[in-house]
């Protein structure tokens, strides 16, 4: 009897429902009211687009629709982001006769995020995937997305990105838009990517070119580490997981662990992870050196003080050791970091000014490389460096007419200091000791004020940057050789930068953004103050100038867009037009190193360009089955030598095929990789060609529970013997430095959330 009235009452309500809906496409419009979820508020101007159907909410939010059976919904605002209802969510709010939507604090620029892993539909948050969490180098992960390629000094450690042909100080490398480090390598085997645990990290936004002024000049574009968000829940518990990956070619293993106790105002925890491999072998079978020790600790402590005020402790102790670095003359011994953060936000009270965000930061490199295992030397050579960061971080959030603005100040100190010892082993002058003053006890303070207005204008959006930041360096304790070059060792600099952009929706699938700005650099550490070091493509070594002028980019991007259910292209060109730019030329001075060539001072060489492409494509062929293709395309020249400019990476093409099975457990991969052969390449710098190659890698993962997922797979799956660009040649012998040939991979990861 019971069976039966369970069975009777859920016809009833199916029978209600599906009368409720029929009636509903029945009348002629169904008016929806779009609601704050905080604080219950109409949302006026958010533009909608539902099958033919298109608008934008009026002054109570409310908009009217002639429902269609099979139609989705797609909602845009500028507070609260993009998001789209399905028929079966549309019909439950039409029912309700409302849509909640959580405010979105966020910049709009020209952006990529990474999609390591997607879980669920395309609107759903991007998250890194476990796998790639693992990774010991966070810099390694950038390429997974063609538009970043990078620069190789190791084979197992150290990608120091290059993106549209900019790099090092070029590019702007931040976690959660402020915190970084500096390489206290001179010869850069410890760039900023490098120093970040990926343990928290839950994406990667690239943003491209010279437009995100909030968080410091990047001339070339911001790398953005995003860490996740607290984890408060109503019940106190303890959360962990932990996960281990096991790589065949280099005999990799990689662990990463975190133990967190939450409650409804704390989550705080602790974490740890360690990575190890060995040598490589390449396509025809021949090795290289590989051997890397990397790992970390950290703890996390994050403490919501009222409904208002949230506390945000983070603390990361990373090192590495004994890690082969083929394509220099010395090799990491040790590479010891401290990074630390405290953050502040208070919610306002959301009428006009929306929220306040205070934060600062301290980073310590303590960096030793020498030559002390390398056999055969003629000398040996050791450098212990260490590199400081402190800096700090205000900044406003208001509601401005239909508008947003973000402003605010920033100050981050950056400061070098380290020594070469070289003592000779062969020759006349065996026993004889020299010390370099490498970076000369070096440090500049950047101050900047900020703001960025984004606001709507029909159906566009606008958005205006401006920058205004203070440069000054100096030389502590200038080398005598030095200051014989320079007169000065101090100097301080005006940084003016603006960024206008605007998005038009087109019609109903196309979307039209217009990027343009201009923005000035200083140089950074090593462009100012490196004595006599060759850190450069070349084995020339290299001076700096403290009295270098500040490089432009004046810059436009256009992105052209088009979406529907489920297909998205987008389609980005870009030009720049560089003044002043950064670059080295050869001069008559003495090496410090009688096997060096001569001696580059950097100078600002004029003018360059460069202008590419990027193209993104994704589409769900069905219920199971997705694919994308992705390319990236710089072309670089120095217009002073009329030459190319050099270290610009080649075409790179991206597809990749994905399924979804058994219910979407199983998850299979397949990914085509394809780089064209550079030929464009710079002779002043003594540049090489380069062939190009094509990959093929396969992916599945499945869940054996709810807590236990594995996955397995295949990279380089033909076993190419090939190389990047980018990467420099082996010392001994002047080889490409290859990369691994085919490798197998398994992983499994525990969850006890």
């Amino acid at each position: 009897m019971k069976t039966f009235i369970q069975l009777a009452a859920r016809t009833a309500l199916t029978l209600a429902l599906a009368i409720y809906t029929l009636y509903s496409y029945g009348q002629e419009y169904q008016s929806i009211q779009i609601l704050d979820k905080s604080n219950q508020e109409p949302i006026p101007g958010i533009t909608f687009r539902y099958g033919a159907q298109s608008g934008v909410s009026d002054t109570k939010g409310h908009i009217s629709l002639q429902l269609e059976e099979q139609a989705w919904l797609y909602l845009s605002h500028l507070s609260y982001g993009s998001w789209s209802l399905n028929p079966t969510e549309l019909a439950h709010a039409a029912q309700k006769g409302y849509i909640q939507r959580e405010e979105q604090i966020h910049g709009l620029q020209p952006v990529s995020v990474i999609a390591l892993k997607m879980t669920g539909d395309k609107d759903e948050k991007i998250l890194i995937s476990e796998q790639e969490r693992l990774h010991h180098d966070a810099g390694a992960l950038l390429s997974l997305d063609p538009v970043i390629s990078g620069i190789r000094k190791s084979s197992s450690f150290a990608f120091d990105p290059v993106m549209r042909g900019f790099k090092y100080d070029q590019l702007n490398i931040v976690v959660n838009g402020l915190q970084s480090a500096n390489a206290a390598c001179p010869n850069r085997m410890d760039p900023p990517t490098s120093q970040i645990a990926l343990n928290r990290i839950k994406e990667i936004e690239i943003l491209k070119g010279p437009h995100a002024l909030r968080y410091g000049i990047g001339l070339g574009g911001t790398i953005n580490y995003v860490q996740e968000s607290p984890l408060f829940t109503e019940q106190s518990g303890i959360y962990g997981k932990w996960s281990s990956l096991y790589e065949t070619n280099g005999n990799i293993l990689r662990n990463d662990a975190r133990v967190g106790f939450h409650g409804e105002n704390y989550d705080i925890g602790v974490f740890g992870t360690y990575s190890l491999g060995s040598d490589y072998a390449y396509g025809d079978g021949n090795r290289v050196p590989a051997n890397f020790k990397r790992g970390s600790i950290g703890l996390f402590t994050d403490i919501r003080a009222t409904q208002r005020d949230l506390l945000q402790l983070s603390v990361n102790r990373n090192f590495a050791r004994d890690v082969d670095f083929p394509s220099l003359g010395m090799d990491l011994r040790n590479d010891d970091t401290w990074m630390i953060s405290l953050r502040h936000s208070r919610e306002l009270n959301r009428q006009k000014a929306l929220q306040w965000n205070n934060a600062v930061y301290f980073t310590r490199v303590d960096h030793l490389m020498d030559n002390l295992l390398r056999e055969g030397r003629m000398m040996d050579a050791s450098t212990p460096a260490i590199t400081q960061n402190w800096g700090f971080r205000s900044e406003g959030i208001w509601r401005v007419n239909q508008g947003k603005l973000f402003a605010g100040v920033d100050f981050k100190e950056e400061a070098a200091d380290g020594t070469r010892t070289r003592t000779l082993t062969m020759g006349p002058m065996a026993g004889k000791i020299f010390v370099d003053n490498l970076w000369q006890d070096s440090q500049i303070q950047k101050t900047g004020l900020f703001f960025n207005y984004q606001f709507p204008l029909g159906k566009a959006v606008l958005s205006a940057s401006g920058r205004l930041e203070v440069n000054h360096a100096l030389a502590n304790n200038p080398a005598e050789e030095f200051q014989q070059l320079h007169a000065s060792n101090e100097n301080t600099q005006l940084n003016p930068g603006i960024s206008l952009g605007a998005q038009f929706e087109l019609n109903k699938a196309f979307s039209l953004g217009v990027w343009a700005a201009s923005v000035k650099r200083s140089g950074s550490l090593l462009e100012r103050f490196v004595n006599y070091l060759a850190v450069g493509l070349d084995p020339w070594e290299l001076v700096g100038d403290p009295t270098i002028k500040p490089e432009q980019n004046n810059e436009i991007d256009l992105i052209l867009a088009y979406q529907k259910e489920k297909v998205s292209l987008e389609l980005t060109l870009f030009g720049s037009y560089m003044t002043d730019y950064i670059s080295s030329v050869k001069t008559d001075l003495t090496p410090r190193l009688a096997s060096s060539p001569g001696v580059r001072q950097y100078v600002n060489i004029g003018r360059a360009m460069k202008t590419g492409l990027e193209f993104n494509f994704k589409q769900q062929i069905s219920s199971n089955l997705s694919q994308s293709l992705a390319m990236a395309y710089t072309y670089g020249q120095d217009l002073q030598l009329d030459e190319a400019l050099p270290e610009i990476a080649p075409l790179d093409v991206r597809y990749r095929l994905q399924g979804s099975w058994i219910q979407g457990k199983l998850q299979t991969g397949l990914s085509l990789r394809h780089v064209l052969a550079q030929e464009r390449v710079s002779e002043a710098f003594g540049e090489g060609s380069t062939p190009g190659f094509s990959l093929l890698d396969l992916d599945l993962s499945f869940p054996l529970s709810s807590m236990v997922l594995v996955k397995a797979g295949a990279q380089n799956l033909f076993n190419e013997t090939y190389y990047e660009h980018l990467s420099r040649p082996i010392r001994a012998g002047n080889i490409p430095m290859y990369a691994p040939g085919r490798n197998f991979f398994f992983m499994v990861s525990i969850n006890l959330d």
